[in-house]
């Protein structure tokens, strides 16, 4: 095990290389997924990404590292991966619809007022 001043920059390195890889795309197992995301979009049944974004970028401090759009018993959610300052990472599930947060799971550490317990 490294000790704790030599794992800091190593930490920093792998984080580094882990962003400079590009992201996949938001609906990235076809491009039938994204037409649907579309489609539900343009139906109303989804709330614009930009507004779930800000919204969870309010009450979370971190890094949005993934953002998939999936549907679970016919209802669309938005599920967002943060990296917190802290090193640990959120996992943020959010209705699509009306932008609720349903459930954030992972270590918070000191997290915002608010935001404390179960969802």
């Amino acid at each position: 095990m490294l000790p704790y001043l030599l794992r800091l920059p190593v930490l920093s390195l792998v984080l580094a290389a882990v962003l400079a890889v590009p992201a996949r795309p938001l609906w990235a197992d076809d491009g039938h997924d994204h037409d649907r995301a579309r489609r539900a979009l343009e139906a109303g049944e989804v709330m614009p990404l930009r507004g779930i974004i800000e919204r969870v970028e309010r009450e979370q401090a971190g890094q949005i590292i993934e953002i998939e759009l999936e549907q679970d018993d016919g209802r669309w959610q938005y599920e967002l991966k943060l990296l917190r300052n802290d090193g640990n990472m959120l996992r943020v599930k959010v209705d699509a619809r009306d932008g609720r947060v349903l459930s954030v799971r992972g270590r918070r550490g000191s997290a915002p007022h608010g935001t404390e317990g179960a969802r």
